[in-house]
């Protein structure tokens, strides 16, 4: 399966699991020195299985002493997992979870993954990408595999938690820029990316409100069809989170950057998991918004929360073009607003970490 980190790579620099293309962050008035209450910070990793020991001792040990307190790996190194633990970081497995594009799944349970709204299956059609694979969240099965890989990684001695990535459904809107990219007008939502509409889920719905979500006259303006599906996916991060209380590990998520945009363009809504923590990716620059709009989408999300669990700002470094005043201007904001910290993905630099720090 294609890394997160190659995955916005190969579209190009900007790109969120194939949404929003960045644009350079503007300048920004500096903030008003203001005292700041005590911080941790978190990072996102692709570990390499390359790295000389001595390498990932030196790099981890300046993590830690910046106030990186947690790495989320998207894949298991354990020399990479043990090095952080010994440096006093939280060494937490990051993984795909509703989108899993693994040939042998593929092969083995098509009926497994989602369909839209034209009968077309995630497994047959993926809708923009290839490797946009979704399950369907309303199939035990689904929620059965789920549940038997977070244990399973959680199992492992050197893994201190579970985090959670592509936690929701395909995204039914892109942002306007990125029409042109693919020839679309989605100035409503498109049949072919609103999912899901198989039997299960349509058989479900039925059973719970006596409709059919497919006659529905306007299937994209119903109230109780989104509730359903924000429920859906709701239901298997919960029982997710039941996988890792047993195993006495937390279980974070990387969700989309406020509790609106999140629920709009791909159903999730995250303020009603049980998480220990949540990753919202306040990636500015894919949005078209400068630094300032970080502060915004923190205040919306800790105000969703009302306290159920604390949120770091996921910010991606590319966006802001080398500019490390604005890096701990975001900090700032974030934190002023709310957040316990922020959480960075891009390339670590000592620059970055002397920003943060």
């Amino acid at each position: 399966m294609m890394n997160k980190r190659s995955f916005i790579k190969s579209l190009g620099v900007g790109s969120l699991a194939l949404v929003q293309p960045g644009m350079a962050a503007r300048a920004a008035a500096p903030l008003a020195a203001t005292p700041l209450r005590r911080t941790s910070h978190r990072v996102w990793i692709n570990p390499d299985p390359k790295d000389a020991d001595a390498d990932i001792q030196q790099r981890y040990a300046a993590y830690r002493k910046a106030g990186i307190a947690d790495i989320y790996f998207e894949a298991d190194s354990e020399k990479h997992f043990r090095i952080a633990k010994k440096n006093g970081i939280n060494a937490h497995r990051w993984i795909w979870t509703m989108n899993r594009g693994e040939k042998d799944l593929l092969a083995a349970h098509p009926e497994w993954y989602s369909q839209n709204r034209k009968g077309e299956s995630c497994a047959t059609h993926p809708p923009y990408v290839d490797y946009y694979r979704w399950l369907c969240p309303s199939k035990p099965e689904t929620l059965n595999y789920l549940k038997e890989q977070v244990s399973m990684q959680l199992s492992k001695d050197y893994v201190d938690g579970i985090h959670l990535d592509y936690v929701r459904y395909c995204d039914v809107i892109l942002p306007v820029n990125l029409w042109s990219k693919y020839g679309i007008d989605q100035s409503r939502e498109l049949p072919e990316y609103d999912f899901c509409y198989c039997d299960t889920c349509r058989n479900a719905y039925k059973e719970k409100t006596g409709k059919d979500p497919l006659e529905l006259e306007h299937p994209d303006q119903s109230p109780s069809w989104r509730k359903f599906r924000y429920d859906r996916i709701t239901n298997i991060v919960n029982n997710l989170a039941l996988v890792a209380k047993q195993h006495k590990k937390p279980i974070t998520a990387a969700v989309f950057p406020t509790p609106e945009i999140a629920k709009r363009i791909v159903r999730q809504d995250w303020t009603n998991w049980n998480l220990d923590a949540v990753n919202p990716m306040i990636y500015h620059g894919f949005y078209r918004e400068d630094v300032s709009w970080i502060g915004d989408a923190v205040a919306e999300g800790v105000k969703g929360l009302n306290g159920r669990f604390p949120l770091y700002a996921g910010l991606f470094l590319p966006d802001f073009n080398g500019n490390m005043a604005d890096v701990k201007r975001a900090v700032q904001l974030a934190v002023q607003n709310g957040a316990a910290g922020v959480s960075l993905f891009g390339n670590v630099t000592p620059e970055v970490l002397e920003a943060i720090s």
